[in-house]
């Protein structure tokens, strides 16, 4: 049975399609926009059709960015020698926020996973491996996450960076089996940082 109109249960349904939003959260979510003034929520919705409309990939990490390079590549004074390899960008945030990392990094965009059909193929890969062709790197730090589908990334990775005789190594344990780094706080991912070891 319907306890709502159209127009709320429609609300309500799109808000439950976003990541970790239930039904509950959902409906809580739904009802606090009805309540705020319509200049807030017309605010609401601008921001979120203008970052829909204006977010691309950096050209070179493939981190999401308003500008052709993102922040961190475009700064000069990162090492662009030393590139950190996470799967999602909010990896690359975590690491971010730590405040320690001076390197560059390369965003995958997911991990290795053929029960669901993700090859090395439909990840940025290749693009990786075009990076380390063409730029002068001496270092690649793999920091997907740990999970079966992370650790078989890394190894897909550690395979073709020692290939191009390049130095590969992966972060150290102290991030949880199974755990995504987003969710690490950032003393443990500075420990997995300094910790880690050669593939």
């Amino acid at each position: 049975m319907n306890y709502y109109s159209d127009s709320i249960n429609k609300l309500i349904g799109e808000m439950a399609m976003l990541p970790g939003i239930g039904p509950k959260s959902a409906g809580r979510l739904a009802f606090h926009i009805l309540e705020m003034p319509k200049d807030r929520v017309k605010g609401l919705t601008d921001a979120i059709l203008d970052a829909r409309e204006k977010t691309r990939l950096c050209k070179e990490c493939f981190n999401l960015s308003d500008d052709e390079l993102c922040p961190v590549c475009s700064d000069p004074k990162r090492n662009h020698k030393l590139i950190m390899v996470v799967e999602e960008p909010s990896d690359l945030v975590a690491y971010e926020k730590t405040g320690q990392y001076e390197g560059v990094y390369h965003v995958l965009h997911g991990a290795v996973n053929p029960a669901i059909g993700v090859q090395p193929e439909n990840l940025k890969l290749k693009e990786l491996l075009k990076r380390l062709a063409t730029e002068d790197v001496e270092e690649v730090i793999v920091a997907t996450n740990s999970t079966v589908e992370g650790e078989a990334t890394a190894l897909w990775i550690s395979k073709f960076v020692k290939q191009a005789g390049i130095k590969v190594t992966r972060i150290a344990s102290g991030v949880p089996v199974g755990g995504a780094l987003e969710y690490v706080d950032e003393m443990t991912l500075y420990r997995a940082l300094e910790g880690r070891t050669e593939l």
